[in-house]
Formats: structure tokens, sequence, C-alpha cells
């Protein structure tokens, strides 16, 4: 089975958000997994709200490191944002993803976590499409 690893930093937002979408987009598909380099200790609560309101769940899940064995098993790596720094192993796809930031425009809350949360849309639609 193909597997996707998401990557940000704290693992509480963007790459929950792209673990989210990609779990509803693929199904049983693709195994998703998702981690950060310097995990938080909480989800980010409009992320979640964002993700709720269009129908994908982030049930069970909380802010963890990235499992250093699941990084030689992952088809995909997708860092997101700019801060994190992963090095992928041999053989393994990575991308970086540097997604829309709207707090650059001075947007916030929901109306920034809804155009974040449209682009990931986005991205994770064309990666499920190029891995299935």
């Amino acid at each position: 089975m193909k597997t996707v690893l998401f990557v940000c930093v704290k693992n509480s937002g963007k790459s929950q958000m792209a673990a989210s979408v990609m779990r509803k987009v693929a199904g049983d598909r693709i195994k998703v997994i998702s981690g950060g380099t310097e995990p938080g200790k909480v989800l980010n609560t409009e992320s979640v709200q964002a993700l709720e309101a269009r129908g994908y769940s982030t049930h069970g899940e909380f802010p963890k490191a990235i499992d250093p064995q699941s990084l030689e098993n992952c088809t995909a790596i997708v860092v997101v944002g700019k801060e994190a720094q992963l090095d992928a192993p041999a053989g393994v796809r990575i991308e970086r993803w540097d997604t829309v930031e709207p707090s650059h425009q001075g947007l916030e809350g929901a109306e920034r976590m809804n155009l974040i949360l449209d682009d990931i849309e986005s991205r994770v639609n064309q990666l499920a499409e190029s891995l299935v």
C-alpha cells in the first residue's frame, strides 16, 4: 500500500489538515500519517473547525513526532511550509508545499483557515491522483 507522510513543524495545523483531506479523498487506497519536527501540544482549534465544517475528521489525531521508521516506508513525503526541515531517505518522493498564508494580507480566523484549506485540498487532490 502506498503511504504518504505529511510533515510540518508543530504537526498541529497544516500537516494535520493535509492528512485529514487525504484520508477522505483516498479512503483505504493510501495510508496517511503525519508528524512534526517539533510537535506542539494540541491541534490548532481553527484548523479543526475549518476541517469539520467541510466534513473532514481529526478524530483521534494529536501532534506527534515523526516516526523514523515511517520515513523508510513512505511512498511520498510532503513537507508543508517553509520552516520544517527533513531529509528524505533515498528513493522516497519528497515535495515541499509552500501553502498560501493569508495572515500576510492581514486575514485571520475562519477566513484565513478556509483559504489555507482551499489550497491544501487542491494540492492533496493532485497528489492523490498521481499516487493512485
